[in-house]
């Protein structure tokens, strides 16, 4: 609808994960890094966390791009499982044949140990990932390290990659878990965006749809990361929704104060003014403590 008004070829703010607007921001490079690094490494597990929409599907997408042609990636999207309908997804994405009549563990388990002997003897890796790996079962997880255990002298045949909200590294740190946490070789924890990244991100996926310019000021900047916390979903959110409101008012810049009205559309004005205030609040404590700390040192020098 609004595309034509701002110059645009296309829609840059979809929530769908569009890989041609993909942005790496230092820390999405920096997750990417370890978990290549883990992957790399001689352990079962590597893992890779952070809140809601702040771009773990991301990272994911490209690791998956940049692992080798001699690697057979297994995806797991939803880990809601029983440890055996896990064993049969696993089946189902590197493509095992199995007979359902005869189902069990034991089957199953042995069928993906055979396909991972012979991977190896091919030459091929054998990675799976797993997302929202929070939802995960405690039995399921022992269930996948136990999987881990047919190795080399040098490495496990087989690579997981944990994909998670928070709670999954408090998942982790029970007792009956220990085991397999022992086995993460790397782990990182996604943080939202910067400010100045959050300006890049705008500029990077209006660019991306042929965007000339960008119609949204820097005020209008500034407020989007104040109100969605660097998180990039909920940018995609904000600006959408800003340039539909820009659009139906004909304003050819969003200013603050579409930017403002945009927001409460879209969470709601309390939790805007909630968070607006939990802005400022901040500012005050940490202005209160320079001041304090700058009256102690010239206190100090004065004594």
């Amino acid at each position: 609808m609004y595309l034509n008004y701002y110059g645009l070829t296309d829609n840059p703010f979809s929530i769908a994960p569009n890989p041609d607007y993909l942005f790496m921001s230092t820390r999405h490079k920096q997750a990417l890094a370890h978990l290549t690094f883990g992957l790399q490494e001689s352990g079962g597990f590597v893992m890779l966390t952070g809140e809601v929409g702040t771009g773990k599907t991301t990272v994911s997408r490209k690791l998956m791009q940049d692992l080798s042609d001699d690697t057979q990636t297994a995806v797991i999207l939803n880990p809601t499982l029983s440890a055996l309908e896990l064993l049969a997804t696993v089946c189902d994405e590197l493509g095992i044949d199995y007979d359902e009549s005869k189902a069990s563990l034991k089957t199953y388990t042995d069928s993906i140990l055979g396909k991972l002997e012979d991977n190896h003897q091919r030459g091929m890796n054998t990675v799976l990932i797993i997302d929202e790996a929070q939802h995960l079962l405690p039995e399921v997880l022992e269930q996948l390290r136990l999987l881990t255990n047919l190795e080399t002298n040098r490495e496990k045949l087989l690579k997981v990659v944990l994909i998670g909200q928070p709670e999954l590294q408090h998942l982790l740190r029970r007792n009956e878990l220990r085991q397999l946490a022992q086995r993460v070789t790397a782990r990182y924890h996604l943080l939202p965006l910067t400010q100045d990244e959050v300006s890049t991100y705008i500029e990077h996926r209006l660019s991306v749809a042929d965007s000339a310019q960008s119609p949204f000021t820097k005020a209008a900047c500034e407020l989007i990361f104040s109100i969605s916390g660097g998180i990039p979903r909920v940018i995609n959110l904000l600006c959408d929704r800003a340039l539909s409101l820009g659009y139906s008012l004909q304003r050819p810049f969003i200013d603050h104060q579409v930017m403002m009205s945009a927001s409460y559309q879209v969470l709601g004005e309390d939790i805007v003014m909630q968070r607006q205030q939990s802005k400022w609040r901040k500012r005050y404590v940490i202005g209160f403590i320079a001041a304090l700390i700058g009256g102690l040192v010239i206190g100090g020098i004065y004594a």
